[in-house]
Formats: structure tokens, sequence, C-alpha cells
């Protein structure tokens, strides 16, 4: 008993563990539980690249999954269809039009000078424009309309090319995104207004400080433009005249509030696509179950479970009581790694469980009928056991390796579903041979020390008479 103490403790503290584990935490449901959102991607060609080669599409793949990663979105299936399509599919995701935001947008970013010639230009047009209005006026109160009409078009001229001049006042540099390490959303001072701050690498930063030392010097703003439009315009004060702003990182400040923010910093992480996609598709998806199928596959599952309960306790008698007591603490400690793992739970998922459930008394049964065979050739109870325990451990380890290994390989070369599958059951295998062989073997070495359960023909019935004499 005292050596079977420790384990005991720890059997206990795990158990109430994995109970506090499944109060606070709950188990994230997949797509076909749930719902979510599905977005069709369709991957264009440019006129450099005429076809879509399946290296091109596993690129954006890539960069997709990136950006999904950043949504939080557990257990997202993002899988090729034909040879120029990405499907997506969300779990949970309530709002497919956040998610295309971020899923289908270039997010370039590029840091332009603002040219000191054309803000002069810029400046004499805008004058002759104040003219125009003014002389505009004056000749309304004549009412010369041949005057007026002409004055009309010079106005909308002028303002064409004030238009036109506001376009141009910001050169591009050789600084893009592409010089990006970092990009996180926070929050700004005042106001509950938010930023994006940006690290460049070193030659990104080297750039950056030539260009804000330019701007000190010329007193002009540095132009952030995302996707050709103007978001930041900040200036750069004197004191940069001579090093310009180093560090390597700096800050996009515009219009943000929280979520833009979250956006648009996961849409510079997430890279810049390798070719344009239009996204063709983009719906909300109910759960592939409803309700009723939900109840009856979980009513299926436990009817299942109490019959494997009742039939181990039936045949094997005190052990399968004790199999079954450490299958229900199976059950816990797995549903605790799934919601601490935050694992989603889909079909094939409750698939892999109730096979590693199967499993798991696989185990118990090698350890159960090797005992009974080391009963019938007259051996002590205690040394029964203890034999069951130790020469069906080989062959319980081979099997869970090899059930490991298939897991490996479904989840390295599988996709979505079928990589739930995988983690799930390869969860259940590995707590499955810690309950075989830990609990198991701890509460039947319990058993054994309790004077009224010491007797061999409740672990091995139909036990021959004279055998009975000699294990006891």
């Amino acid at each position: 008993m005292q050596r079977q103490k420790p384990l005991l403790i720890l059997i206990f503290v795990l158990v109430f563990a994995a109970i506090a584990v499944l109060v606070n935490f709950n188990v994230p449901l997949g797509l076909d539980l749930r719902g979510g959102s599905q977005l069709t991607i369709q991957v264009k060609t440019t006129e450099k690249i005429k076809q879509v080669s399946e290296q091109d599409l596993e690129a954006v793949q890539t960069v997709l999954g990136n950006r999904v990663n950043g949504l939080g979105v557990s257990e997202p299936v993002i899988q090729s269809v034909g040879n120029n399509q990405i499907l997506i599919q969300l779990p949970g995701v309530d709002d497919p039009q956040s998610a295309e935001r971020v899923l289908g947008t270039t997010a370039q970013l590029e840091f332009r000078r603002e040219n000191p010639e054309k803000i002069k230009l810029l400046t004499v047009r805008q004058e002759e424009l104040r003219e125009l209005l003014t002389k505009q006026q004056d000749l309304q109160k004549k009412e010369d309309k041949a005057a007026i009409e002409a004055n009309q078009a010079k106005i909308a001229e002028k303002q064409k090319q004030i238009l036109e001049g506001q376009q141009q006042l910001f050169e591009k540099t050789e600084l893009t995104g592409e010089y990006l390490t970092d990009a996180i959303e926070e929050p700004l001072r005042a106001g509950g207004a938010w930023a994006v701050a940006i690290r460049f690498n070193n030659k990104g930063g080297q750039l950056f400080a030539d260009l804000s030392r330019e701007a000190a010097q010329n007193s002009t703003r540095l132009g952030i433009f995302l996707d050709d439009q103007l978001i930041s315009a900040p200036s750069v004060g004197p004191e940069y005249k001579d090093t310009g702003i180093t560090g390597g990182s700096a800050q996009i400040s515009g219009s943000f509030d929280s979520k833009s923010a979250k956006e648009l910093a996961l849409q510079l992480r997430g890279g810049s696509l390798p070719l344009p996609i239009e996204i063709v598709e983009n719906r909300t998806v109910g759960a592939t179950l409803g309700q009723d199928s939900i109840k009856s596959s979980i009513f299926a599952g436990l009817s299942g479970l109490a019959l494997v309960l009742v039939f181990m306790v039936f045949y094997y008698r005190l052990p399968g009581l004790i199999a079954n007591i450490a299958l229900i603490i199976y059950a816990l400690l797995t549903w605790a790694c799934f919601a601490l793992l935050g694992v989603t739970l889909t079909l094939p998922g409750i698939a892999g469980f109730i096979l590693s459930i199967g499993m798991a008394v696989d185990a118990n049964v090698l350890i159960f009928e090797r005992t009974r065979e080391e009963l019938r050739a007259g051996k002590s109870l205690y040394r029964s056991v203890e034999s069951g325990f130790y020469r069906a451990f080989s062959s319980i380890l081979d099997s869970n390796v090899t059930t490991l290994i298939a897991c490996l390989a479904l989840f390295v070369l599988g996709a979505g579903f079928v990589k739930g599958f995988a983690l799930t059951l390869a969860i259940g295998v590995l707590v499955s041979m810690f309950t075989a062989v830990t609990c198991s073997r701890t509460l039947m070495f319990l058993a054994i020390t309790i004077p009224s359960l010491r007797k061999p023909e409740i672990f091995c019935p139909n036990l021959p008479s004279s055998k009975k004499a000699e294990v006891a």
C-alpha cells in the first residue's frame, strides 16, 4: 500500500486538475459542428506570370495561412481547389466581411518623400483657384453668362490640376513593406485612438533613417501609403536633420480604432500576396450537422461506452471494474487535454477520441488476459498481476507507437479535418498508455492489499480448485 500511495495521490491530483480545466475551459467546436465562414479565393495571373503554377498556389496559401493564424481561428481549413482556387473555412467566424478585408487585400506598404518643388507648384495653383473663385462671384453679380461659363471651365481645369498635383506630391522611394520585420497595434494616449508600430530590418532601418533625415532637412513630410492610398503624412522635426530617425522603428497613425489597427498590423505581418487574388465566394456556413444529429451522435457514443463498461465488468469481474474506473479517468484527462491545448473538436476528431477509447480498453484486455494465464499456471495472485502488467507492456507499447507513427503521418501530410482526427487520436493514445499502465496498475495492486478482495476467482472465473489453493 505504501508503494502505491504516491501514485494514488498523483491520480487524485490529475483528476481534480482535469475537472478544474473542464469547468474553466470549453472545447471549441469545428465548422461542421458550429458553423463559421467559408471563402473561395481565385488566384489571378499577371503580365509576367501567365499561368498559376503549383508553387505559386502554395506561396499564396502560405501568406493566407499566416493571416488566418493572426485572426486566432482554431483549426482553419486552407486547401487548394483545382489549379487556381483556394478554399478557406473559418470555424466560429460569423463576420465574413472582416475575414475578407484581412485575407483579400495585398497590404502593400510604401514610404514616399514629399517633393518641395511640387509643393510650391501646388501652392501657386491653389492661389490661382482662389482667384478664379473670387472672380466667379463677381461675374455672377454681373450676370454675364458667357463669362461665367468660361470661368467655370477654368475652375474645373484648375481643380483637376490640383488633384493631379496632390497625387504626384509624394514620390516613390525604395522603402516598402518588404523590409518590415514586425507590426503591432498599440493604443495612443489620447482619445481612444490606435496606431500601428512597425519595425524594419537593418537595411530598412537605414533607408528609413535616410528618408527621415532628408524630410527634416527640407521641412517636408513622409507619406505613408497603403495600397496607393495615403493613410498618414507625419512631419519630421528639425532635431533629426543630422541623423534622421534611427533605431529601425516607426509608427503609422491615422483614423484607426482597435479593430482596424489590428487588421492592418495583421496584413503587414502576413506579408504581400505574390499574386493578385479575388474572393469569388464569401458566405456564412451553418453547422453541417443539425442539433438532432449532434444529440444522436452523442447518444450513440455514450451508449457504446456504456456497453463497453458493462462487458468489462461481466467478463473480467473485479479487473473489469478497475478498468472502467481507469477508463473514466482516461476520458476526463483526454477531454481536459483537448480543452487545455485548444483542440477544435470536429466529427473526425470525435471519431479519433472514440477510437482511442477502444485502444485504451484493448490495453487493459491484454493485461488481464496475461494475468489470467499466470493464475492458471499456478502463480500467486500478486505475482500474476505483476507479470500481467510486465509481460503485456511490450505489446501495448508496440501497438501504441505504431499508431502514433500513423498519427504523425496523417498530421504532417493531411489537411483540415484529417489533422484534427490525427491530433485527437494521438492525444488519446498517449493518455491511454498512462491510464492503462499507471492507473489500472495502481488500482489493481491496491485491490489485492484488501483481504476481502484477495480472491483468485474474482480475478479469473472458472479457475480450477487446485489452482485456487495454489495461488491463494
